[in-house]
């Protein structure tokens, strides 16, 4: 029998896997989103990761192909389940695997013999086979390993990138038995052009992608260190990381504000499940207490600067350009500029967002924030450049200090002459 795919969750990870996948299988692409699907049925990808005449395609074929349904009646032909949902945190940074529960009792009720199972969704080790196989076991009545099969294979979808895509990156695979792994890791060498690993259990597959964003940032978070470190010392960070590049094995991270679904998310799940085997990790959970409080430095030193220029801070005026979590993307989950945004509103600042990238009901809905646009700026006592978009090199900066405006560019990325300040 030929295998018929099932993609749970079409966001950023869900999407470009389904449409490769229906390059040479039958895939079902479900979410619970009916307007997801009823975009992406018209050819419309809000998340900019789908290359839209892949999808076409895909869909109007006839006999592999994909189709896109919120319907869970579609999944029942379907033998292999592939979990793409969110797993974020709580505003405790706890592990929030409600969606991704949500997603094991769903596929529960319509889960078959010899079916299996693989997530994708970042987790903490041990959680496919302690919480969501119990869930999958009780709504379906199977028995693990003998009626139904698991496996993981972390996602590694970078957000705008478009250079290194899902097929381009090598991928970590798993099975919950020795023969299951083999042929998960099969299923994924056939579309995965860079190959694949396979790693020699589901437990390791998932440390493995906690592991690979906790160290990227525990690596931000000491050069964001730095950073508060020679700003006392009135030294250029970026001029310190220039220089010290030159030596071969040094790394050359750079400081900013670490947000999205994964660098600033993956480590707390990490933390999560360390913490509840009674080991505290000291140097990870020390790199997200400096990472997460970027967002505040920058802001009190913006405030500090107006003071310094005799400014009156109550009612004064800033613009924040960029409020997705990363350059040249609209994704604004976890993004940290909300962290500079409340911070200035707290002192009583009037502040303007502007992000071309960034959905506007989207950011209106989860931050309570009415973006502007970017076709006229009005006069600002400071500019905040908080992400790198391409779009932002055109603003006429040299326009905005001749207006008296102070200049903070977190990114180091415009020209240095003509900012006041950067990270």
């Amino acid at each position: 029998m030929k295998k018929q795919l099932a993609i749970i969750g079409l966001g950023y990870v869900g999407l470009p896997l389904a449409i490769e996948f229906a390059k040479k299988y039958k895939v079902i692409g479900f979410d619970t989103n009916e307007e997801r699907v009823a975009e992406l049925n018209q050819l419309k990808d809000r998340t900019n990761e789908a290359n839209l005449d892949d999808l076409k395609t895909v869909i109007s074929a006839s006999e592999m192909g994909l189709t896109l349904s919120a319907n869970l009646a579609d999944l029942a032909t379907c033998t292999i389940y592939i979990v793409t949902v969110p797993t974020p945190i709580d505003q405790l940074k706890r592990p929030d695997l409600q969606p991704l529960l949500a997603a094991s009792k769903m596929l529960g009720i319509v889960l078959k013999a010899d079916d299996i199972v693989i997530y994708e969704s970042t987790v903490y080790p041990g959680c496919t086979e302690e919480d969501c196989v119990p869930v999958l076991e009780k709504i379906s009545g199977l028995k693990y390993n003998v009626d139904f099969f698991c496996g993981y294979s972390p996602e590694r979808i970078n957000p705008g990138d478009k250079i290194n895509t899902l097929t381009k990156i090598k991928k970590v695979t798993s099975g919950s038995t020795p023969a299951i792994a083999t042929e998960i890791d099969q299923l994924y060498a056939s579309i995965i052009t860079a190959g694949t690993h396979l790693a020699p259990s589901i437990k390791v597959a998932e440390a493995s992608k906690a592991i690979e964003n906790a160290q990227r940032d525990v690596n931000i978070s000491f050069v964001n260190e730095l950073a508060l470190i020679f700003d006392r010392m009135d030294i250029d960070t970026t001029d310190v990381l220039a220089a010290a590049a030159t030596k071969w094995n040094f790394l050359n991270y750079k400081p900013g504000l670490v947000g999205g679904h994964c660098i600033g998310v993956d480590p707390y799940y990490l933390a999560h499940k360390s913490e509840s085997l009674g080991y505290k990790p000291e140097v990870i959970l020390s790199g997200r207490r400096i990472n997460d409080n970027m967002g505040m430095f920058v802001a009190n030193k913006v405030i500090k600067m107006l003071v310094a220029r005799d400014k009156v801070i109550n009612g004064a005026k800033a613009l924040i350009l960029g409020f997705a979590f990363k350059e040249n993307c609209p994704d604004t989950r976890n993004t940290r500029v909300i962290d500079i945004y409340k911070e200035l509103k707290s002192f009583s600042m009037q502040v303007d967002v502007c992000d071309p990238w960034a959905n506007p009901e989207d950011v209106r809905t989860e931050y309570g924030i009415q973006m502007i646009k970017d076709n006229g700026f009005k006069h600002y006592d400071v500019i905040i450049l908080a992400v790198a978009h391409q779009r932002f090199l055109k603003l006429d900066y040299a326009g905005f200090r001749e207006s008296g405006a102070i200049i903070f560019d977190t990114k180091s990325f415009i020209d240095r002459d003509l900012v006041d300040a950067r990270l």
